[in-house]
This record gives C-alpha cells, structure tokens and sequence, in this order.
C-alpha cells in the first residue's frame, strides 16, 4: 500500500506540506508533558516528527482501518503506538497514565466535538495544537464584543489559553478543502477549574448566546434572578459583551436561586 484514499464521509483531507507539518509538530510545548496523542493521522505526515522526538512518547489514533494499516507498515517499529478506534467513543483515560497533549490535523466535521470532549476531560489533557477550519480556529480564540465570539469561544477560553498561530492555505491538502485552515494552540490554565457549578455554567453559556442578538435579561429569561440582580448591568448586555468572569458570577446567581 503506498497511500490512503481520503475518505469524504471520514472529512478527509490529507496535509502534504512537510514545513507546515514540522511546524505544526513544534508549536507543541517541549517541557510541559510527555506524552502525546494525535488524532486522525491519515498517512503520517504529523506523525513522521512526532515519532523523532525522543522526548515525547507518542500514540496515535485513526478510525480509517486503511490509514492504520498503512502507518503500522510505515513505522513498524511504533505499531504498539498506532490505535485503530473512535475517539469520541473512546474512554480518553486509557491512553496514558499521567497528563497528556493532543495534536492533529482534525476532520472539520468532527472538530468541535473533539474540542468538547477534551472539555469533559481537561483534568487529563494539558495542551492542544490542531488544525481546524479558519472560522473555526477563529471563534475559538475570538476575544469579546467581536462577531466571532460566541459559545465554543467562552467554554474553550473558560479552562485553556488559546493562541492563533498560523493560517493554512487549501493547497497544501490532498484533496484540497473549499475553505482556509488555520493551526491553534491551547494550553491549560495553571486554575482550570471554575468557581462556580461548571455543568450550569455550560448551560448557562449556551442559552446566553442562543438568542445572541437580544440583551440577557431575555436571553436568560428561563433562569430564575433577583430584582437587585436584574438591576444588574450584564442584563442590558448581549452575550458576546461578557467575559469568562462575567458567566462565573451569572452562574453563581442561578445556582443561589435554585436553592
């Protein structure tokens, strides 16, 4: 076997610009971890410069039997490290006994739920350097009072530093996407656990921005609030006007009133 067919309904699109990938491989943080996973490795290009880097113990996971067929071939001497499986299925503690990073070249129509799940296990994953859609690389790192501020870009900031690192063309993908890609990082922060009840908080987040057009005295109009609250000046705001803190303390007030 000397390459994979990209498989559309797998959101295949296989990078094939060896800088890039070195360079992707490198934003990961040298001394914060020592374990890696990537995700959807496709043929290896990612997983060549992880695979040199001695510091770093390295597994990798595809759903594509066919990729995981051609990278045990590839690099034999790693196919202990090379996981056929679906990782949004999958049981994230079972990769590694301690802390990890996770990198890769993600399916687009996958990637906000791999964002999600690494949310539900932050306790355990230290670091993200990926590739994603421009746009959505963009609302990830997007900062407040801007368009692109929205859900996904308060639960991320809520617990991870972000970073836009770079913008990638389409042509350095075979085949090519329809739209530009862009490479993120995300580092957990030293306090990543919330003040307030963080299962509310996603809910509290989400329903703020559903109705992202109205201030949130509508918005959030299905919590329950004090009038000294409702006084409060959040609820003249739209969503994309708060910050992470802002949704702590509005969480905080529901969980309260709840009481």
């Amino acid at each position: 076997m000397t390459f994979v067919k990209a498989k559309k309904h797998l959101g295949q699109h296989f990078l094939k610009d060896e800088n890039i990938a070195q360079k992707i491989v490198n934003s990961l943080s040298e001394d914060a971890f020592s374990k890696v996973l990537e995700i959807g490795p496709g043929m290896g290009v990612l997983t060549k410069y992880l695979f040199q880097k001695k510091n770093f113990e390295t597994k990798i996971i595809d759903i594509d039997r066919e990729s995981i067929a051609f990278l045990k071939n590839k690099f034999p001497d790693f196919k202990n490290n090379i996981l056929e499986g679906d990782f949004l299925q999958q049981d994230i503690s079972g990769y590694f006994n301690e802390p990890f990073a996770i990198i890769g070249n993600f399916p687009y129509n996958i990637s906000s739920q791999i964002l999600f799940k690494v949310l539900e296990n932050k306790n355990q994953v230290v670091e993200i350097v990926g590739m994603f859609q421009k746009e959505v690389a963009e609302r990830i790192a997007a900062k407040t009072r801007t368009k692109a501020y929205g859900i996904l870009s308060v639960l991320v900031q809520a617990f991870f530093e972000t970073e836009y690192l770079f913008t990638v063309n389409e042509s350095v993908f075979a085949p090519p996407p329809k739209v530009k890609s862009a490479v993120i990082r995300l580092k957990r922060k030293q306090k990543y656990q919330l003040d307030c009840d963080e299962k509310l908080f996603f809910d509290v987040v989400k329903t703020g921005f559903n109705q992202r057009r109205k201030m949130l005295r509508n918005g959030l109009s299905k919590f329950q609030f004090s009038e000294a609250q409702k006084a409060h000046p959040f609820f003249t705001k739209r969503a994309e006007e708060l910050t992470v803190d802002d949704f702590v303390e509005i969480t905080n007030w529901v969980s309260i009133s709840k009481k």
